[in-house]
């Protein structure tokens, strides 16, 4: 399928269709150690604000929450459908191996506008922390290093359009259109049934062992066919995700499994 017959298959919008790839490409492997000063910033602002927000009473930012939540939550539904169409026909036309290899995920019809802005996002995103420094809620260090983390990584993996992003991002927006929508429901006042947020954490960790896994697949097949990488952004990334999966799956216990289990203790006794 050529890319006029692609376009077709997907429906590109024109936003998608007049984006300039290439400037994109141009601008990140110029400026992709931004993400470190964007970092550094992030974390002074951070914990400056706890030490500024000690002595003086919380704020209630209910409905600035729910703004931000719903705008993440229906850039996140935009964002999955369409890498996620993206990926299917790459997975359907051209199997699984190819949807794992496949770097043309940046630079194709619908995806390349995704890909971008799925990097970009990645800034904005650190705006999540400023609501519970100001509304003076428990900040853990999962919390703040996944933002940090996520951003250097990503961004660094764009300027090498390395392969398996395709399968990183799709995954990504998927589970972040639910935890938005988790987020900005609580935000309103909306009750939500505690499964909803044991399914969200379980989805985030089966997405930090299909991460391990895509990484390893890329590793096995970066010198076999054309699976482009390197040894240190798989090693990076494999560090990163494995980190994720021991966090997610620590969060998980404690949080839904761990009191539970005290509770059924406590009535047995």
């Amino acid at each position: 399928m050529n890319e006029t017959e692609l376009r077709n298959a997907l429906g590109e919008y024109n936003f998608e269709r007049y984006f300039d790839q290439k400037s994109a490409l141009d601008w990140m492997q110029e400026n992709w150690n931004k993400s470190f000063m964007f970092c550094g910033l992030y974390a002074a602002l951070v914990f400056g604000g706890q030490h500024y927000m000690r002595e003086r009473p919380k704020l209630n930012l209910r409905r600035p929450m729910v703004l931000w939540s719903l705008s993440l939550a229906i850039f996140s539904i935009i964002g999955a459908v369409r890498t996620g169409m993206y990926m299917t026909h790459v997975l359907t036309t051209r199997g699984f191996q190819q949807s794992v290899c496949d770097s043309s995920f940046y630079s194709a019809p619908v995806s390349k506008f995704w890909a971008y802005a799925f990097v970009l996002s990645k800034a904005p995103e650190l705006g999540d922390t400023v609501f519970i420094v100001l509304r003076k809620q428990r900040l853990i260090f999962l919390h703040w290093y996944h933002h940090i983390t996520v951003l250097l990584y990503s961004w660094y993996s764009y300027k090498d359009q390395v392969a398996g992003g395709g399968w990183f991002m799709t995954m990504n927006y998927l589970v972040h259109s639910l935890m938005y929508t988790y987020y900005a429901a609580r935000a309103a006042s909306l009750r939500v049934p505690r499964p909803c947020a044991m399914v969200i954490t379980a989805s985030q960790i089966l997405q930090m062992a299909m991460g391990l896994t895509v990484l390893g697949l890329v590793y096995y097949w970066m010198h076999e066919v054309s699976c482009p990488s390197n040894v240190d952004n798989i090693r990076w990334g494999s560090l990163m995700y494995l980190s994720y999966l021991l966090l997610f799956a620590s969060f998980f216990y404690n949080t839904y499994l761990k009191g539970a289990s005290a509770g059924k203790g406590s009535k047995a006794e």
